[in-house]
């Protein structure tokens, strides 16, 4: 395992006051896009946060660019994972931040992201909010092809991914209360954790974008995959009945069928 960062070459952080938020990015031979991805973090307006970078024991120059930005980057560790869910449960044991926040390595926040997110907290949260999302803009080649993200509610929310996950904070203690991502997911565990407090779950929604997201994740790119894990998470931790996760299985794939599969 290599690691890095202001809290490792200085060894202070267990003296330092929690930061309101943490920013977990997690990568694997991501060194054509990540650079990007850390300068929009450390550039924020907002400073009360910290950011913690687990990479999947990387060999095409990603750790090199961690290195880099060894005195900006909190925390920084590279070592062989078992996929993006088990690299965010790693961060999670890592962070020290009241509220989470999962930024890809190849997405990028816009400037006053974090200053958003701070301003709608200190008007918004008595105490009892839990999840807070915001729209996300969808680029392709550098180009804005869309914006993603509505206002979470439990009965869109039941039926699909409705939220833009790249754009939202999770408090910590939704983890403490529905535990870590489930690693025997590959495209859909940030899904399958949202479901876990069905209609309880207490949201709120910042009606601004707050991040831009790459298309072509995993997600665009094995689609049908997508489809599959989601709704195994509808019905086994939704509660949703199989029938109708299977007449919705077909819809989306038809649909997706229909645009090709690929959007631009």
């Amino acid at each position: 395992m290599a690691e890095g960062g202001r809290y490792v070459s200085s060894k202070n952080c267990v003296d330092r006051a929690a930061p309101l938020i943490t920013v977990i990015t997690a990568a694997s031979n991501s060194a054509a896009t990540i650079e990007k991805t850390i300068r929009s973090v450390v550039g924020q307006s907002f400073r009360d946060f910290e950011y913690l970078v687990v990479d999947a024991a990387s060999n095409d120059g990603t750790v090199r660019i961690l290195e880099g930005f060894g005195d900006q980057i909190d925390h920084w560790r590279s070592e062989p994972d078992a996929g993006i869910y088990d690299a965010w449960n790693k961060a999670l044991r890592l962070a020290r931040g009241r509220w989470l926040a999962f930024l890809g390595a190849d997405d990028e926040y816009y400037p006053d992201a974090l200053e958003n997110y701070a301003r709608f907290l200190s008007s918004h949260d008595d105490g009892d909010l839990q999840y807070l999302s915001s729209r996300v803009a969808l680029m392709h080649e550098g180009s804005r092809i869309g914006t993603i993200g509505r206002a979470w509610g439990w009965p869109q929310f039941s039926r699909y991914m409705s939220v833009a996950h790249v754009g939202s904070l999770h408090r910590r203690q939704l983890f403490e209360q529905y535990g870590a991502f489930d690693p025997g997911y590959r495209i859909c565990g940030d899904y399958e954790l949202l479901l876990r407090p069905r209609a309880s779950l207490r949201a709120a929604f910042l009606p601004i974008s707050t991040a831009k997201m790459t298309y072509g994740g995993v997600s665009n790119l094995r689609p049908r995959a997508a489809l599959v894990e989601a709704a195994r998470a509808k019905r086994t931790t939704g509660g949703r009945a199989a029938w109708l996760c299977a007449l919705e299985f077909r819809y989306a794939q038809a649909k997706a069928a229909i645009r090709g599969w690929v959007r631009p």
